[in-house]
């Protein structure tokens, strides 16, 4: 009876230690890697992929649209995209390239479909801090900042949130947006003048 249950004992922690090693070895996969293992039918690779690209991604749509349901709904549909595409994933290309070039041409879609009366509500996320004199300040900053990222040129804010959300490099945002470097270099120019004045008057 002692050495069955030492048996069953030892199983579950060689299991446990199995699971661990795999957590660990799948964190050190690129991503190009475990887009490749999920297109041959490892679902666990893209569970890494979504925990890695979750956060970011949903940032890029919610700071788009300033509509936390019309986010969560493009948000939704860049990652069914990516789901029927993965067969089209070519190993060469750096994944968050191609995934952000599914979720810029998502949400180009979304901006063709709007209709003049649709309307955007206003972002309701908080921010509030222990202090609460510094949390209305923060808070009223950070609004400043949603407000100035969303009066900004459609291409401007895009490049400038593909940028700060994806930390893609000029040349792969040159890639996801279908314009030149210059083109690139020129808009996240202008985008960041144009909210170092507007915080500031």
């Amino acid at each position: 009876m002692y050495a069955k249950e030492l048996l069953v004992n030892s199983q579950h922690a060689l299991g446990d230690l199995i699971r661990i090693g795999y957590a660990a070895f799948m964190r050190e996969i690129s991503d190009e890697k475990l887009m490749q293992r999920y297109a041959k039918g490892d679902a666990r690779a893209f569970d890494q992929l979504y925990a890695r690209h979750r956060a970011p991604l949903y940032r890029y749509f919610i700071r788009q649209v300033n509509n936390p349901a019309t986010a969560n709904d493009l948000y939704q549909g860049a990652w069914e995209k990516i789901i029927k595409a993965r067969h089209s994933f070519k190993p060469k290309a750096p994944f968050k390239v191609w995934m952000y070039r599914i979720a810029h041409n998502h949400l180009v879609d979304h901006f063709r479909r709007l209709r003049p009366e649709d309307s955007v509500e206003p972002d309701t996320l908080t921010n509030t801090g222990p202090d609460p004199s510094k949390g209305a300040i923060e808070n009223e900053q950070n609004e400043l900042l949603r407000a100035g990222i969303s009066s900004l040129p459609v291409d401007q804010r895009n490049t400038l949130l593909l940028k700060l959300e994806s930390g893609l490099k000029m040349e792969e945002i040159a890639r996801v947006t279908g314009v030149g470097r210059e083109t690139v270099k020129s808009r996240l120019r202008y985008a960041v003048n144009y909210l170092k004045r507007s915080l500031v008057e």
